[in-house]
């Protein structure tokens, strides 16, 4: 028989909790029902397939979203200190389903791959994984 390549998973979710912002002088309110989903695949440190996005149910779904908004992703060893981020430029549109997909990674360390969602420059809400043996 041929040796096979462990494969792995993760998928989890947080809660984004209701907050509010100001886009150009105006109010913006995000209610509570959206969940932030962060998804990997992969085996031991390589890293495969990445995701990250909200999804927003009931009256959630009917708001403005989120308006300028990023998906950044970062990876940090088993001390918790980051050495990788994988950053993009800020969104200027309103979504209410914001979602980024990240490439491929092969990690030198064992630690967590994390995603972070940040609207309007400020950082609501985070997902991690363990990345281990």
């Amino acid at each position: 028989m041929a040796p096979t390549v462990a494969e792995a998973g993760a998928v989890g979710s947080t809660p984004v909790r209701t907050f509010e912002y100001s886009v150009g002088g105006m109010a913006m309110k995000v209610p509570t029902g959206c969940m932030f989903t962060h998804i990997i695949r992969g085996g031991g440190r390589k890293i495969t397939y990445q995701n990250a996005g909200v999804d927003c149910g009931f009256v959630a779904a009917l708001g403005s979203g989120f308006c300028n908004w990023r998906i950044d992703f970062t990876y940090a060893n088993t001390s918790n200190r980051t050495y990788r981020t994988s950053r993009v430029r800020t969104h200027p549109e309103c979504k209410i389903d914001p979602m980024r997909n990240n490439s491929p990674q092969a990690l030198p360390r064992y630690g967590q791959a994390c995603a972070h969602l940040y609207v309007n420059g400020v950082r609501r809400v985070s997902q991690c994984h363990h990345i281990t043996k």
